[in-house]
């Protein structure tokens, strides 16, 4: 297993798109290092979609372009690797990628052996043009595993599915570390209500070893870059990167760091939210409201009959016995719920009590009778670390 936690890092699509280049990653790079991100575990930077040429060479190989990256591929991990950091690149199960630039199919072997000689440390694989392959999507993404796992080195597969096709179904079988399961994000409060909408129904099929991507983060983003469409509040933000921690999503940047300003760095920084996101354990967030059950479920249908999709209310057992809290309110109108301390495992006879710390202000607070009320005004989150005390 490659991915013991969540992947955390950089990746140029959400800001720069076709605009990539050597000097802008490079540049990236630096500055995750100089604001104390890469410190915190930001320490994938991955190039996206548009680097390569429109042909191969004579043996088949993809070639970088040129005049975006005029020392090449070996060049740009050498300097990450020499700085701590790790690489990433992509491609695409067809034989075009989203871009239209070069994709994989049919030199996955080729490919995979490519990129490890430049040493690369991950790959996110996408999923456009799959329909015209005439073959299945576990098909097509296990032959891009199977040509990592042979390639000599240990290379993070990243498996950008977008949760089509039944993918949570398959997705582990083809040696993926970790999988989309959302559509594609952009910089506005619109696209993260309607990802966290999307997960809520997926994330039983959450697990160590195949994590859940909810998609790059737009954070700091501004309603500037590549996919930008009218930009977040702070507050909105601080929601977005909050259930992105507490379902345990990777954690890709996606605004330029050369350009974030300091309440960006200071939300990406949250040691206590990323605590929860790296949680070693792993286990799935659960609803601390109590919802029917689809008793004629089928493989395909969601496992409660009704899903609170605009303020959910939810926890997750940590490692530790520490329990992650957090009330996401999607709507329009301010929510209040009320977490029951037996609904989260409080035996009767236990003498001891539980204790919520903010993970934003770090002030605690105690449970009042086993209960403790929470306060959410629109497009705002309250996150706690619930703990035992005396």
């Amino acid at each position: 297993m490659i991915a013991k936690r969540p992947p955390m890092g950089w990746n140029t699509w959400n800001t720069f798109g076709r605009s990539i280049s050597e000097e802008v990653v490079l540049g990236a790079a630096d500055c995750l290092i100089k604001s104390g991100l890469a410190a915190k575990g930001y320490n994938y930077i991955v190039i996206d979609d548009c680097w390569s040429l429109p042909q191969r060479d004579a043996q088949g190989r993809l070639v970088p372009d040129p005049e975006k990256f005029p020392h090449g591929m070996k060049y740009i991990a050498d300097y990450l690797h020499a700085k701590g950091l790790k690489f990433g690149m992509y491609s695409d199960v067809s034989p075009l990628t989203c871009g239209k630039f070069l994709g994989s199919a049919y030199h996955e072997y080729t490919d995979a052996m490519t990129f490890a000689s430049w040493d690369v440390d991950f790959l996110k694989y996408d999923y456009c043009y799959h329909e015209d392959m005439n073959l299945p999507g576990d098909v097509l993404y296990k032959r891009m595993g199977l040509a990592l796992a042979g390639c000599g080195r240990d290379i993070l597969f990243s498996a950008c599915s977008w949760g089509a096709d039944d993918s949570y179904q398959w997705i582990k079988e083809t040696g993926a570390d970790m999988w989309r399961s959302t559509l594609d994000i952009t910089d506005s409060f619109t696209s993260v209500r309607n990802l966290i909408q999307q997960e809520l129904v997926r994330m039983e099929y959450n697990g160590k070893g195949c994590f859940n991507d909810l998609d790059m983060l737009i954070v700091g983003m501004n309603g500037e870059g590549n996919v930008a469409l009218g930009g977040c509040t702070s507050e909105e933000y601080a929601l977005h990167f909050a259930f992105w921690c507490l379902f345990g999503s990777p954690l890709m940047i996606g605004a330029d760091p050369r350009k974030m300003d300091q309440s960006a760095i200071d939300l990406l920084s949250n040691d206590t939210l990323i605590r929860i996101d790296q949680d070693s354990a792993y286990r799935q967030p659960y609803f601390l409201e109590a919802l029917e059950k689809n008793t004629e479920r089928t493989a395909d249908q969601p496992y409660y009959k009704d899903y609170p999709l605009d303020t959910p209310f939810l926890a997750r057992t940590l490692d530790d016995g520490s329990i992650a809290l957090g009330l996401f309110n999607l709507s329009e109108e301010s929510v209040t719920k009320t977490a029951d301390a037996e609904r989260m495992g409080l035996a009767p006879d236990c003498p001891k009590h539980f204790v919520a710390r903010d993970a934003f202000t770090g002030e605690t607070m105690p449970f009042a009778d086993g209960k403790f009320t929470v306060t959410c005004a629109p497009h705002t989150c309250k996150v706690y670390i619930v703990s035992l005390c005396d």
